[in-house]
């Protein structure tokens, strides 16, 4: 094995670790909204925590890994033009916003109240098998990670039968995933990534700390100029022969920021579990900074792990990597294996270990929500509207534990069989775009126009999804076809917006009554944060910022604007001089070690700022939970009651 003693000691200790917060939330789950939406009472430091760790599996790890190995340095920059959006979206509170204020706990139970039943249970069903294959792979990748990270046998034999290395660890690491979804809900799901992400991000940093000291930035500079010319990994304006992710690749992510918020439900229970609308707005604020050590991570190993490769000082070291790889059959394998064994090559005892504690957190942070969130979508929004009265509450937690199980059994099966041949992030996007190609013109119109119809509604989720669906079957049969993942996914968007406003102003003219379902004017609900829903134009108020935010609030609201605008100007003035000027790539080597720095102090900082800010909102979380009065018909359920 890879991993010494003191190396597995640190992943038993990091397991113990969630484990204890699996343990400790138990308690507190009581009813449905309690194993839905952690009895909406999380805080805004806790969600973003918690949330972020949702969102980095250790399928999203390897699949970042494989974009900063063939884009290096470059796309960091390109990145810089998506920040001011980001910033925008969630200061604004766009679309996250009124959704808290609908109070669904689910994304279709918002379309059934805007639109219809039939429509609800339609997009449930689109979303739910949009979910299931974008999440048939995470199984594997998490497998094959540990298998040759941790240098297990492919197979090994028990009582005379031999088994699969690959389908037992993926059973055993699913069925830890299911026990921290069983144990409460998303009140144990919410402690566990929280606890997961306050290490990991600690992790990152550390790791990041010993790369830059023991790698000297000449031999990374010499090593990344190997790169072809146009693929350049150090200038971004010499990227036209980059494959994949080039420019194109974040334009098109750029639009889907805006266009797809909220619309992937993979981490649904998040959208519902704030205290109150002002507290989920500032969660989404806040991961413009909770993402910083996963992001400078992400972007700085692979860096690393090229010019290990491709650097004649660290031939021996490259070719321990490929003497691995060469075992290896599938291509796509191979590079979803490269940078974690070159990691495996330059990392010291203890931060080897730390690393596999990381992809397992990684793993078990998004499987337990996903697992969670798709589980919950099918009883939620598939079954329950053809229901004629509600569950019993036992009941309704049984039946949502099956549901959660039929989707761990569906993905296992899925990762067994499925032949995966475009990397991870391209998977993402044309599977995604089965719901979200759609769903983002639905979603937005139903929020924020009085004008879009529920015909419309239909036509644009039908046109997103029939987009993506052939986009794969095209892959299938035609592998390496010219229109990746990507382009699918932004074509679907395009597409679906266009129907979506053409079918709703041909349709029959309907005005529908927002108030009412944002809990608006005479329609407002007692205790519920009062919010001025539009842009003020005076004072601090022009930046989103209304009377219900305090000093705290509007400091990091402003600190947030800062940091955006002085890397916004770093991107526009940058550009203009490079389409001006010559700029060497020696030139651009120093800018990006001076990125790479600032980031890791700010990584450091903001690792302390939430972990302190995250563990008081766990407490106080506790504190509504323990004396809260639960309301067990809070359930989703719309019909009558008897």
């Amino acid at each position: 094995m890879n991993l010494t003693w003191i190396d597995w000691a640190v992943v038993v200790i990091a397991f113990s670790l969630m484990l204890y917060g699996v343990m400790l939330g138990k308690k507190f789950m009581h009813n449905v909204a309690d194993f839905l939406a952690a009895g909406r009472s999380a805080g805004r430091y806790l969600i973003s925590v918690a949330m972020g760790m949702s969102m980095l599996g250790a399928i999203t790890i390897v699949g970042e890994f494989q974009i900063f190995y063939k884009s290096g340095f470059c796309m960091k920059f390109w990145e810089l033009s998506m920040s001011l959006a980001i910033l925008i979206v969630t200061v604004s509170g766009w679309v996250i916003y009124r959704f808290r204020q609908t109070r669904s706990l689910t994304l279709a139970q918002f379309f059934e109240a805007r639109y219809s039943r039939n429509f609800r249970v339609f997009a449930g069903l689109v979303a739910y098998l949009s979910g299931l294959i974008n999440f048939g792979i995470f199984p594997s990748v998490g497998a094959n990670f540990f298998i040759y990270y941790c240098n297990f046998p492919l197979t090994f034999s028990l009582l005379g039968i031999e088994f699969s290395t690959y389908a037992v660890s993926m059973i055993i690491l699913l069925l830890i995933s299911l026990y921290f979804v069983f144990a409460g809900g998303q009140v144990a799901v919410i402690i566990a990534d929280f606890i997961q992400g306050v290490f990991t991000n600690a992790v990152f940093v550390i790791i990041l700390i010993y790369l830059v000291f023991v790698f000297d930035w000449n031999h990374i500079f010499q090593g990344l100029s190997s790169a072809p010319e146009n693929a350049s990994l150090i200038n971004p304006f010499k990227t036209s022969q980059v494959e994949d992710f080039n420019f194109w690749y974040f334009l098109i992510g750029l639009i889907g920021i805006i266009y797809c918020t909220m619309s992937w439900q993979g981490s649904q229970a998040y959208n519902t579990s704030a205290r109150s609308a002002h507290e989920a707005k500032m969660a989404q604020v806040l991961s413009n900074w909770r993402n910083f050590p996963r992001n400078i991570f992400l972007m700085f190993v692979p860096v690393i792990a090229f010019m290990i490769m491709n650097h004649v000082d660290f031939a021996p070291l490259a070719q321990n990597v490929n003497a691995i790889l060469s075992g290896v059959d599938s291509n796509e394998l191979k590079s979803q294996l490269t940078v974690p064994l070159v990691l495996l090559q330059i990392l010291p005892v203890g931060l080897i270990g730390a690393f596999a504690a990381v992809m397992l957190a990684a793993f078990i942070g998004t499987h337990d929500t996903y697992l969670h969130s798709w589980g919950s979508i099918f009883i939620q929004d598939v079954i329950m509207p053809f229901r004629k009265k509600p569950f019993k509450k036992e009941e309704h937690l049984r039946v949502l534990r099956l549901s959660i199980i039929g989707v761990a059994i569906f993905i296992f099966f899925f990762s067994l069989i499925f032949k995966q041949s475009q990397h991870i992030y391209l998977f993402f996007a044309i599977t995604g775009a089965i719901f979200t190609g759609g769903s983002g013109a639905v979603i937005i119109g139903g929020l924020y126009w009085k004008r879009g119809t529920t015909a419309a509604a239909w036509s644009a989720m039908l046109t997103g999804s029939t987009i993506a669906v052939s986009g794969i079957i095209i892959h299938q049969i035609y592998e390496g076809f010219f229109i990746n993942g990507q382009w699918f996914w932004g074509i679907a968007m395009v597409a679906s917006t266009i129907v979506y406003i053409t079918v709703s102003l041909l349709g029959k003219q309907k005005v529908y009554n927002l108030d009412k379902l944002l809990h608006r004017g005479e329609y407002e609900i007692k205790d519920e944060m009062k919010i001025i829903d539009t842009v003020p134009s005076r004072g601090w108020k022009m930046l989103g910022m209304g009377k219900e935010f305090t000093k705290g609030d509007k400091f990091i609201y402003i600190l947030s604007y800062t940091w955006i605008f002085i890397w916004t100007g770093v991107f526009i003035i940058g550009t203009i001089y490079n389409l001006t000027h010559p700029v060497t790539d020696s030139i651009w080597m120093t800018y990006w070690k001076y990125y790479v720095y600032i980031y890791i102090i700010a990584s450091a900082a903001v690792v302390i700022w939430f972990s302190i800010g995250g563990f008081i909102d766990l407490k106080m979380m506790f504190k509504r939970l323990s004396t809260m009065e639960r309301d067990d018909q809070d359930d989703g359920f719309l019909g009558e009651r008897s």
